[in-house]
């Protein structure tokens, strides 16, 4: 039967009686009097209480008579009819569960009958063994019934008493908080709200669409809602987490990245998707509510800050209060705003580009940056992209930065991008999707195009214009994609010639060229439209295009060429640097300024030009640029310079059409002497010379444990099928650390032939492995693998978590990603779980947990509904991640988990623990330092709330140790950005290490 179908006999008003008999009668009032606690709903149930009027029995008999009714009429029973009786129990065990529930009737209807609906389900024992459409009529009928018994209790005389009572006391209490709110930042704070308002509605609109590059046919849009059009990526590297075991192979979703790190330096390549993670994090910050797993950045004031914008013209990087101005915000704040958000704790300040500006500026660009971190130290969030190679590894570390990578997009993530641009480009691409789809999964040069999102809206644009077929390598690809832009689009769309000029493909590319030569060889991004339009002018005689309006011909250019845009009204970038970087390639070699190519080469913002001028270049032309780079190799004086320089050679040679046999070898020659790598980032630096480089790696035999682990990280990072044969001879090796680099990138590659080939065989001893998907899931099932240790994906369908979480029973779970509608489902009869830890802005009640598990470690972001105290249940529970603000309420639930002995906090947060609170069996503490306190903080509260501890690592800030004595015995670990006081006079017994 169609759930609709239940739900129409389910809501009429036939049914209504039945379920009102579970409600006691209720006199008049507001039922303020009797214990000073909530009311439960045991006291307005019939079944419940000292003047009950039913039995459990009952209840039983009216879930019976509730079935029996919804099977009546037309359209078959919903459900297996020898399941009757079963379905019957679960129902009344349902609605009996309505008595547990600690809420009073205002509580419930706020909450809603989908959300009680769940309650009751995670209250209740779950049904085992029902038939599918068993168990969909039960959730049905169960949230119908929540339909009606919310129903009812608007409808009792004390509910609207109640309400208006509740309002009144949440009302009173706001305005106290914005009382002593307004008390505490007099004047400004009324025109603080309402230019915020603005200003986050301004950058909603601004940062609210994603220009879809390639989109060019007739009928479509050229921008996208970015809600509807971003991709949440992998970023990976070194999380830099005491606690975090480092054996583990550290990966987070980009934009949650920010929720646990205050600090971060992201690396991408071009395309990868940087600047739109800056627009995804903006727009999430200005909604409201926010987006899933996005409500970390809830009441968080975004500043947008590209580089490239703020130094146009040379201009001295911004102080707090030129924030907007100097970013081309046409909003005027409140004096002193940009301070008092900053100052409160509350920016997420979002600088994009450090490899936009010259090499030489951006050591002011990170004076700039600290200067910032040491005028407002704590609670901000503070995100600087790059690309990979423009600043070296350690550049921000002493600042705090945790330095992550943006991933290459995997085989289902270039999936899901094509299914929602041919959504987006609409009905007339629909036939070409599951083309492209295959092509994507037989055809490896198609798959090795589309590994980042502007690379994929490209395939997908060409592959739709072309019929189906697709060039062969990026060269091609950009070449297509400049005819496609340049003259298809408008000539396909019938629009003529709207700036009066009709030009053909070839010196609109020669024009284009000039403006981005210009800017590469002056190293520039962006460029003022006056001298953009002079050098078109001066092109257009040696052209032989005197009868053209120079004016016309520049606005031409500017709004149908689809390359070039106006980020001002007075200067003109291109769409995407990629564009940039591959016409100014081509200038270049037009030029034969090999020199200039050479001479740049080990500027990280020439490597795309130079790669791409490979292509560009003829056979010989080719030759001799690789061979000039091999060159300036030799001539290197230190090791990273050589190896980037042959490196670079390498990945060049694979944009080459032809080149002489004796360069290709020595090419190949050279690459086999900087093998194998030395550390992760020369591996990934190996890993983009492509699938040449499988043919060069070693081993596993004869290497050490951390050698084999590095050039599984570069095989790793190879996008071709034939990675996969190469990592199966790793499959065997003993190492966590070159298994957990196995299961990390099995995502990568296709699962059945991975699954068989290299998971199947791994050593599953301390091995975590990772289930993102339903194919990865199916692949476990058939495999009949049950690790102990298990990462598990909200994009996994629920029977599938269900039936992998059935057959591995972990010790070890980790719920990644956010769930759909935030709330958690429940976890199922897990017996084993010891560490658990929820996806980000999860909604969860401890009675989501499963009972009677040897629980020790419980990882969350986000409180549980029902507070902490019900963790008591766990007695192994020793440790609690960090709990950024807790209220009075947190804390006091936290003495009655006295099983509890590792803790991580902020001194902020430690300085409004209630005075009652003692939490003496901590041993171990983690403290943040930073927040409002210039002055830096003491271990007056520590020493309070924390009497028995013996280590404290403390991170950021200042920090005044000198109560440290009065602990019976301490050891103090501090990271380099911590600045200690006091410790003149300190007993021996207090220790303290960097």
């Amino acid at each position: 039967m169609e759930p609709a179908l239940i739900g129409t006999r389910l809501a009429s008003a036939a049914i209504g009686p039945l379920l009102r008999k579970l409600l006691a009668g209720d006199g008049p009032g507001a039922g303020l009097t009797g214990a000073d606690r909530p009311v439960r709903l045991a006291s307005l149930l019939s079944f419940r209480g000292e003047k009950r009027t039913l039995t459990e029995k009952d209840v039983r008999k009216l879930a019976a008579t509730l079935v029996a009714r919804t099977c009546e009429g037309p359209g078959g029973p919903p459900f297996p009819p020898d399941e009757t009786e079963a379905v019957t129990d679960a129902l009344a065990a349902h609605l009996l569960a309505l008595g547990d529930l600690d809420m009073d009737d205002v509580q419930a209807v706020h909450l809603g009958p989908r959300a009680l609906a769940r309650r009751l389900r995670a209250a209740a024992p779950a049904p085992d063994g029902l038939a599918t459409d068993s168990v969909l009529y039960l959730d049905t009928a169960t949230e119908w019934a929540c339909h009606h018994i919310l129903e009812f209790f608007t409808r009792r005389s004390s509910f609207v008493a109640r309400t208006l009572v509740e309002q009144t006391r949440g009302q009173a209490a706001l305005a106290r908080k914005v009382d002593a709110l307004a008390a505490a930042h007099p004047g400004p704070l009324a025109e603080d709200a309402a230019f915020e308002r603005r200003y986050l509605a301004h950058l909603a609109r601004k940062h609210g669409h994603l220009t879809i590059h390639g989109i060019d046919l007739r009928d479509t849009r050229e921008e996208w809602p970015l809600d509807v059009a971003y991709l949440s990526l992998e970023a990976t590297g070194d999380a830099r987490d005491p606690g975090r075991d480092p054996r583990e192979h550290a990966s987070v979703r980009a934009d949650l990245a920010p929720a646990a790190h205050e600090r971060i330096l992201l690396r991408g390549q071009a395309g990868s998707g940087k600047t739109t993670l800056v627009q995804w994090l903006t727009l999430a910050a200005c909604a409201t509510p926010p987006a899933e797993g996005m409500g970390y950045l809830h009441g968080r004031v975004p500043f947008v800050l590209p580089l490239r914008t703020l130094t146009r013209h040379g201009e001295r990087l911004p102080d707090a209060e030129r924030f907007l101005s100097a970013a081309d915000c046409p909003l005027t704040p409140p004096d002193g705003w940009a301070d008092r958000v900053l100052s409160a704790g509350r920016g997420l300040v979002l600088v994009d580009g450090i490899d936009e500006i010259p090499e030489a500026e951006r050591g002011r660009a990170r004076d700039w940056l600290r200067g910032l971190l040491s005028a407002y130290e704590g609670g901000n969030r503070w995100l600087v992209t790059s690309r990979p190679t423009a600043v070296r590894d350690d550049w921000l570390a002493r600042d705090g930065f945790t330095e992550l990578t943006l991933s290459p997009m995997t085989p289902a993530e270039v999936a899901t991008f094509v299914r929602r641009w041919h959504r987006a480009a609409g009905p007339a691409a629909a036939p070409y999707e599951q083309r492209l789809l295959d092509s994507l999964r037989t055809t490896e040069h198609v798959a090795q195009l589309a590994t980042n999102p502007l690379m994929c809206g490209l395939v997908c644009a060409l592959h739709h214009e072309r019929r189906g077929y697709l060039p062969r390598g990026r060269g091609s690809l950009y070449e297509a994609a400049l005819s496609m832009l340049l003259v298809r689009r408008d000539r396909e769309r019938g629009m003529g010639a709207p700036y009066g000029v009709d030009l053909d493909e070839a010196p609109q590319i020669q024009l284009v060229q000039r403006l981005a030569y210009w800017m590469t060889l002056n190293d520039r991004f962006q460029m003022a439209r006056g001298h953009a339009e002079s050098l078109v002018a001066e092109a257009l005689p040696a052209m032989g295009l005197t009868d053209h309006a120079p004016d016309q011909v520049f606005a031409h250019l500017l709004h149908r060429s689809g390359l070039l845009r106006e980020p001002t009204a007075d200067t003109v970038d291109f769409v995407h640097r990629t564009f940039q970087d591959y016409l100014a390639a081509k200038a270049l070699v037009d030029h034969w300024d090999i020199g200039v190519l050479v001479r740049n080469a080990t500027d990280d913002r020439w490597e795309d030009v130079l790669r791409m001028a490979v292509g560009h270049a003829r056979p010989r032309e080719a030759a001799e640029i690789l061979s000039e780079l091999l060159k300036a190799a030799d001539a290197a004086v230190d090791r990273p310079s050589r190896l980037r320089l042959v490196l670079l050679a390498a990945t060049a040679l694979g944009h080459a059409t032809e080149v002489a046999p004796e360069v290709r070898a020595e090419i190949l020659r050279r690459t086999g002497e900087v093998i194998p790598p030395r550390d992760p980032d020369e591996a990934r630096e190996l890993a983009g010379a492509g699938r040449m480089v499988l043919e060069l790696l070693p081993g596993p035999e004869g290497l050490d444990e951390r050698t084999a682990h590095l050039v599984v990280v570069a095989a790793t990072h190879v996008l071709s099928d034939a990675a996969v044969p190469f990592l199966a001879r790793y499959a065997d090796h003993p190492s966590l650390g070159v298994r957990a680099q196995l299961v990390w990138a099995w995502q990568r590659y296709d699962a059945r032939a991975y699954a068989d080939g290299v998971v199947a065989r791994l050593d599953p001893t301390e091995l975590r492995l990772q289930v993102l998907d339903d194919e990865r899931a199916d692949e476990l099932l058939r495999l009949g693998l049950a690790p102990e240790l298990l990462d598990l994906s909200a994009s996994v369908s629920a029977d599938r978590a269900a039936a992998v979480l059935a057959r591995c029973d972990p010790r070890e779970l980790r719920l990644l990603d956010h769930p759909p509608g935030g709330e958690l489902a429940p976890l199922g009869p897990l017996g084993s779980l010891e560490y658990l830890a929820l996806p980000t802005d999860a909604v969860w009640r401890t009675t989501d947990l499963p009972e009677g598990v040897p629980l020790r470690r419980l990882n969350f972001l986000s409180l549980p509904e029902d507070g902490l105290a019900g963790l008591a249940r766990y007695p192994l529970l020793g440790e609690l991640p960090y709990l950024p603000e807790p209220t009075p309420a947190v804390w006091r639930d936290l003495r009655a988990l006295p099983q509890i002995e590792r803790m991580t906090f902020s001194a902020e947060a430690l300085a409004d623990c209630p005075e009652d609170v003692v939490l003496p069996r901590v041993s171990f503490l983690v403290c943040y330092g930073g927040g409002r306190r210039r002055r830096g903080h003491s271990l007056d509260d520590v020493v309070r709330v924390f009497p028995g501890l013996q280590l404290l690592y403390l991170s950021g800030g200042t920090f005044d140790v000198s109560r440290a004595g009065d602990l019976a015995a301490l050891r103090v670990v501090r990271t380099s950005s911590v600045v200690l006081t006091g410790t003149e006079g300190l007993p021996s017994r207090v220790r303290v290490s960097a």
